[in-house]
């Protein structure tokens, strides 16, 4: 028996109990503030630094936390159940199907069919729910800038490029190399 998902009759009628109705069909489905949003499967660049980063927070992951990858649903409301691609959650958080509690580390991985969603919606909704730091890298640069929550919104902490290094302290202190994660 094949289940088909039905949209509600109107767009803010989304909540994360409908996400169960959906196909599994290889599409990434997030919610912000009801708004359902689909993406394509995600490309091999972007797994390949999704890899390398999980390892790079693995090494340096203190007891109290753990580094998961997407796909894991983080939702912090009713109205909203995003994926990032890379989080790290204290260990006192870790629900029996999803995360609801504030991330201290969000990781996104910017894609061709992602960046707009990354950058702006994505931003702004971490922000408003007090995921302590946010990483934006990018494949292409490649590159990464680093976010800090300060006074409920963000702060930019750091930036790398190419082959410089950055080392962050939050949510603990690791030291990454663009360049690096791009491994192909």
């Amino acid at each position: 028996m094949t289940v088909m998902a039905v949209m509600p009759r109107e767009a803010y009628d989304w909540t994360v109990d409908d996400l169960e109705d959906l196909p599994d069909d290889g599409l990434q489905y997030e919610l912000v503030d009801g708004i359902l949003l689909v993406s394509p499967a995600p490309i091999p660049i972007h797994q390949a630094v999704v890899g390398e980063l999980f390892v790079l927070l693995r090494q340096s992951c203190p007891k109290h936390l753990k580094v998961f990858v997407a796909p894991l649903d983080w939702q912090p409301d009713r109205f909203t159940s995003l994926q990032p691609d890379v989080l790290v959650v204290a260990r006192e958080d870790i629900g029996a199907q999803n995360i609801t509690r504030p991330l201290p580390l969000a990781v996104e991985v910017l894609s061709p069919s992602t960046r707009r969603k990354d950058r702006v919606l994505k931003f702004s909704k971490y922000a408003d729910s007090g995921v302590r730091s946010y990483w934006v890298v990018d494949p292409d640069g490649p590159s990464l800038i680093a976010y800090d929550l300060v006074d409920g919104s963000y702060v930019m902490t750091g930036r790398a490029d190419g082959t410089e290094s950055i080392t962050l302290d939050n949510p603990f202190p690791v030291t990454v190399v663009p360049a690096e994660l791009v491994d192909l």
